[in-house]
């Protein structure tokens, strides 16, 4: 029997986006890919739950950019992974294709992982794993 984890374990309860344009976002998050809206205060900020996990927020970027400091670059942007998983990666590939989601890489084998890439509106990588994080195998 696994142990329980300590009652001041610490847990990862969501990420922050900071996005041009939070209904756009909230769209593709919620209608594109199936996540549950938990909070829509658009044009400011919304919140969207992953299935048996976290939150997704999505902050205007006029609110999560301070004083001083400068947007990131589409580079950036795509340089920070949204990592998800599903116990059916080729199902979900075919499923995201037909709502119109294009994919920057089809579902291929990595040595440690299934995975597949697409792009949010705001070009965050949204990365699709087959089975759990960290404990997931390719095909091969």
């Amino acid at each position: 029997m696994a142990a329980k984890p300590a009652k001041s374990a610490i847990r990862m309860e969501g990420l922050t986006l900071a996005v041009k344009d939070v209904k756009r976002s909230l769209k593709f998050y919620s209608k594109t890919l199936g996540l549950k809206v938990e909070i829509d205060s658009a044009p400011d900020f919304a919140m969207v739950r992953v299935a048996g996990g976290g939150t997704i927020g999505l902050l205007a970027a006029r609110h999560a950019n301070l004083k001083g400091v400068k947007s990131a670059s589409k580079a950036q942007h795509a340089a920070i992974h949204v990592e998800l998983s599903t116990d059916d990666l080729d199902g979900v590939y075919k499923r995201l294709k037909a709502r119109g989601l294009r994919f920057t890489e089809p579902p291929h084998d990595e040595a440690w992982e299934r995975a597949a890439q697409a792009r949010d509106p705001d070009g965050y990588t949204i990365e699709f794993a087959q089975g759990r994080r960290g404990h997931n195998t390719p095909k091969r």
